[in-house]
């Protein structure tokens, strides 16, 4: 559906714009980028001193314990369990505060003059209250510095500061109880000992016995407070109110939808703003958007903004100030080279080559000729076995077939979690996609064999009104190979029937170095760096996508990685690898159930039948 989008700017526009305007502000008041940092690396060390003078006797031994002794016989006990808990927490905040988070400082500038104050009661040194005071003084100075707003929240984060915090409870518990043998009765063992943390960090008494009461009331205080710390952290953060996962509206798919009817055939990667696991942020005008998904800290968009290239712009800013605005990374996956331009001189980033994009001119390609020797013979043989390939609109499917490619699709993934981000939709049969095209490939089952004939199956969704850009390739393990060699060429010959001209294919990282490492006279640096990546094929399809794509004889356009400066690259391109599920922090899924869904969802009862 078409959505007419006016050049007249909105009533929220001005509002908008003075929140931009406060964001830029706040970013030139910031002269000191540095310090974030600085006051992070503070506040964990301060958190490791804590914890360390809680946990051993030793380092509470100063010329005031005798002092200190006087004191009734809960007060350091109790001031102890407060400096552990203290110090913990400053551990666990210190990588917030480093992103300048907002919610981090304040919680620092309550826990800071608390410890302090620990401190001089438990008659310590009055060092480390010093420079507690003074980390809180330059905290309050600078509090412009910490602006960030909180990250996208999730239920995950409960259960891995469960586990996280449990086994460090553990291990602390059981460092408090192994220093302090001299105080025990008996001779422990190492169960003994993790049987008296256990029932510690619950609250109850274990079976390790002491010679001194003060000394039995500490390790019980110490332990309770380790593991009342991990459950209130856990029950904050799975009672907190969540925030939605990044999602596409209907009503922002429907104005992407309309961006892409009138600009779509400037990327072959727009249509994969679709995804609706990604939010998504316009322009002032409205004439253009981005699409993003936020990953350890990284705001990450994929391809060109889509729309009008002169609204571009108004986008980036916007996608800025939001990066600005929460203290995350800005960073754009396979952007164009004229994005890549846009990106660099608007928002001050950098830009590295990041591989090419395969793309075939249909009115061009042919199967005759030396070149493409190889690959018509295969084509030959695998027909010559009986495969057969049909090419099809997504439309003109039953709901039958939809479900038999989407069920096939998800068996033959060989992973539980669906990969793909940038180049992937992460959905099939969807009614707002009837535009895409299908091509599967078939075999009868022979004689005395049952199954399925569907054997592969080819996905691709629009480039504009005359191009396609592939999104998905499947096909059963057990089938013969060059399969997919066979559904290329079938659908290379078949879509220009259906009035498309273009068609992109896979996308080749790093292929330039890959093809200029392996001819005469390239140098050692060179052959050293193309001999890296065969050596990363063995895990990702590096030399081999690039080997496949270079059969069809396609033009390569170059595709780049948009980020700030080179010290942000690893912490990008991990993000990158979880958002294209190559690495996977959460649970695992079970069940082939599990596996299907990000495809089609399961049909409701009787509706295949009824379709069919």
């Amino acid at each position: 559906m078409s959505v007419p989008v006016s050049d007249e700017p909105s009533p929220e526009q001005p509002r908008r714009r003075r929140g931009l305007q406060t964001l830029r502000n706040q970013a030139a008041a910031v002269p000191r980028a540095w310090l974030p940092g600085a006051v992070g690396y503070a506040c964990l060390l301060i958190g490791l001193v804590d914890i360390a003078s809680a946990v051993f006797p030793k380092l509470r031994h100063t010329k005031m314990h005798t002092v200190a002794g006087q004191l009734p016989g809960g007060t350091t006990s109790l001031a102890a369990v407060g400096t552990l808990m203290i110090g913990l927490l400053l551990v666990l905040l210190a990588h917030a505060l480093r992103r300048r988070k907002r919610r981090a400082w304040r919680a620092v500038c309550v826990l800071l003059p608390v410890g302090a104050a620990l401190h001089i009661v438990r008659w310590h040194q009055i060092g480390p209250a010093v420079v507690s005071l003074v980390v809180l003084a330059v905290m309050l100075v600078h509090r412009r510095e910490f602006y960030a707003k909180a990250d996208p929240r999730t239920r995950w984060r409960a259960l891995v500061n469960l586990i996280v915090m449990g086994a460090v409870s553990v291990l602390l518990g059981l460092m408090i109880v192994s220093v302090r043998t001299r105080y025990e009765v008996g001779h422990p063992g190492l169960y003994e000992r993790l049987e008296h943390v256990a029932y510690g960090l619950f609250g109850f008494e274990g079976p390790i016995r002491y010679n001194n009461e003060r000394m039995s009331d500490l390790v019980a205080y110490l332990l309770g407070g380790l593991g009342l710390l991990t459950a209130f952290t856990t029950a904050y953060l799975a009672l907190r109110p969540g925030k939605p996962k990044p999602e596409l509206t209907p009503q922002d798919e429907e104005k992407v939808r309309g961006l892409l009817e009138r600009h779509g055939e400037r990327d072959s990667l727009g249509y994969f703003a679709l995804r609706r696991d990604k939010s998504v942020l316009f322009s002032p005008t409205g004439k253009a958007a981005i699409s993003y998904r936020v990953v350890s800290g990284v705001m990450l968009a994929s391809g060109d903004p889509v729309g009008d290239v002169e609204a571009w712009p108004g986008a980036i800013k916007v996608f800025m100030a939001e990066a600005r605005e929460h203290a995350w990374v800005p960073a754009v996956m396979g952007c164009s080279e004229v994005g890549g331009e846009v990106w660099t001189r608007e928002a001050g980033l950098d830009a590295l080559e990041l591989g090419d994009e395969a793309i075939v001119d249909t009115a061009a390609f042919s199967l005759s000729g030396r070149a493409m020797r190889n690959v018509r013979q295969m084509v030959k043989r695998i027909e010559r076995n009986g495969y057969s390939c049909k090419v099809r609109r997504v439309r003109d499917l039953t709901l039958d077939e939809k479900y038999r490619i989407a069920d096939a699709a998800a068996r033959w993934r060989g992973t539980d979690t669906e990969r793909g981000f940038s180049m992937a939709l992460g959905r099939f049969g969807d009614p707002l996609d009837d535009d895409c095209v299908v091509v599967t490939a078939h075999k009868a089952p022979e004689e005395g064999e049952t199954g399925d004939d569907l054997k592969a199956v080819l996905h691709f969704v629009p480039w504009g009104p005359d191009g396609i850009s592939l999104e998905l390739m499947r096909r059963d393990r057990a089938a013969d190979p060059g399969l997919n060699e066979l559904l290329i060429v079938a659908a290379l010959q078949a879509v220009p029937d259906l009035g498309v001209r273009r068609v992109s294919l896979n996308f080749a990282m790093f292929r330039s170095a890959l093809a200029r490492g392996e001819r005469i006279g390239a140098g050692p640096v060179l052959r050293a760096w193309r001999g890296l990546l065969v050596f990363l094929s063995r895990w990702f399809q590096i030399e081999s996508l690039y080997k496949f794509n270079a059969k069809f004889q396609p033009e390569w356009e170059p595709r780049f990685l948009v980020f700030p400066s080179t010290r942000d690259l690893p912490r990008i391109g991990f993000a990158a690898m979880q958002a294209e599920a190559f690495i996977t922090l959460g649970m695992p899924r079970f069940g082939r159930k599990r596996q299907r869904e990000g495809l089609m969802p399961a049909p409701a009862a009787g509706e295949v039948t009824e379709a069919a």
